[in-house]
C-alpha cells in the first residue's frame, strides 16, 4: 500500500517521570491534525509523569510492532533518564535515524540524541542549563536540522508540536491547528 495517501504515524514513548505538558501538548496536538499517535509506556500500561498524574498509554512497549513516520520524546526529570536506560527505546531512535525518519525530543531529551551521537553534524536546543550536554547547541525554542526536531522544555510544546505537524502535514494543516487553538 503507498504510504503516501496514508494517516501519519508517530511514536510517543512514555517512561515514568515524563514531562506531562510536553507529551500530553504533543499528542494533543497531533492528533487534532489528524495524525495517528501511538503511546507506549515502557514498565506497563499505566505511567506515572514527574507530579504524578497516571496516565493510561496506548500499548506497552513490548508490544510496538508497526511502522512510524516520526518518535517524538518528551523531557522530564527523570522521564528522559528511563527513556535512555531502554535499549528497545535506544535502538528504535537509532533506526528511526538511519531511515532519516523524523526524530523529536524536548526539555533534556535531546541529550539522548547527543549520546547516539544523532546530533554530532546537528544544530540543536535543549533545557536551558543543559547545553554542554549537545556538541553545537543554540537559544531557539524549537531548532529543526535535517530529520531531527529539539525544543527546550514545557512552555516551547505547543511549539514544538506545530513544527512536528508542519513538517509532517504541511504548513496550512499546522496553521489550521494553530487558529483552531487559538494561538
Amino acid at each position: 500500500m503507498n504510504r503516501r495517501f496514508e494517516m501519519k504515524k508517530v511514536f510517543v514513548p512514555l517512561a515514568e517521570g515524563f514531562e506531562e505538558i510536553e507529551a500530553m501538548a504533543v499528542i494533543d496536538i497531533l492528533r487534532r491534525a489528524g495524525i495517528d499517535v501511538v503511546t507506549a509506556g515502557l514498565q506497563g500500561s499505566i505511567v506515572k509523569s514527574s507530579r504524578n498524574v497516571k496516565v493510561i498509554a496506548d500499548k506497552k512497549i513490548d508490544d510496538i510492532k508497526e511502522d512510524f513516520d516520526a518518535i517524538v520524546l518528551p523531557g522530564g526529570n527523570p522521564g528522559y533518564l528511563n527513556l535512555m536506560k531502554s535499549q528497545k527505546i535506544m535502538k528504535m531512535i537509532k533506526e528511526f535515524d538511519s531511515k532519516n525518519k523524523i526524530i523529536g525530543a524536548i526539555c533534556a531529551s535531546p541529550m539522548i540524541l547527543a549520546k547516539l551521537g544523532i546530533l554530532d553534524n546537528k544544530k540543536a536546543t535543549i533545557y536551558p542549563g543543559m547545553e554542554k550536554e549537545l556538541p553545537k547547541p543554540r537559544s531557539e525554542k524549537v531548532i529543526v536540522d535535517g530529520n531531527v526536531i529539539t525544543s527546550q522544555g514545557p512552555g516551547t510544546a505547543i511549539d514544538f508540536a506545530l513544527k512536528i505537524v508542519e513538517i509532517l502535514e504541511g504548513k496550512s494543516k499546522a496553521d489550521a491547528i494553530k487558529k483552531e487553538i487559538v494561538y
